[in-house]
């Protein structure tokens, strides 16, 4: 059993979402939003989003960490303040001791939905019943969990593979994977 802390940075909010894996297998541990006070200066949020993650983690006392990747955003100042709030986290984690992986949202996506352009809604409702919870999480929640999902997924099959050579898989085949995922704990797919 290995569980797994995703985190969605950012500088206003911070979506958090902890799972065990075991094997194939996904249990919903935790999930929850850290709102920031806005109000305040940004060395004053990333401290509040740096305790937040550091209580996260010793309660819930995650084996690894995954964030999402930096990604180009509307504004430099956007993508900026993302940064600061990223470098925020990973300095916590890695004060926690954590192994910290980083993934792409087009990556993130693709695992979660077989869509690398999948909507926010998408990724809400695939976390929903991978995860078989009642209802959707909120999306900042919903990402970090789908972050925690990934990782775990790639941790399943470096395990499964590791005497051999990965392959690159096509969509069809990432999509049918993620089918039988789903079929492996009891859910089926609209």
């Amino acid at each position: 059993m290995m569980r797994i802390l995703g985190v969605d940075p950012g500088s206003r909010k911070a979506g958090f979402g902890v799972i065990d894996c075991s094997g194939n297998r996904m249990i919903h541990v935790a999930h929850g939003v850290l709102r920031l006070d806005v109000t305040r200066d940004i060395g004053a949020r990333l401290r509040q989003l740096a305790e937040g993650i550091r209580d996260v983690v010793a309660e819930h006392k995650p084996q690894l960490a995954v964030l999402e990747e930096v990604f180009m955003s509307e504004s430099a100042r956007s993508a900026l303040l993302l940064g600061q709030a990223r470098g925020a986290v990973l300095a916590t984690l890695g004060l926690s001791g954590l192994t910290t992986f980083g993934l792409s949202t087009t990556t993130v996506k693709l695992a979660i939905t077989g869509s690398g352009r999948a909507s926010k809604t998408q990724i809400g409702e695939m976390v929903r019943h991978v995860l078989k919870l009642e209802k959707k999480p909120a999306e900042d929640a919903a990402d970090a969990l789908a972050l925690a999902i990934c990782q775990g997924q790639r941790a399943f099959s470096q395990i499964s593979l590791e005497t051999r050579e990965p392959k690159r898989l096509s969509t069809a085949q990432k999509r049918q994977a993620l089918a039988a995922l789903a079929r492996s704990q009891g859910i089926t797919l609209p």
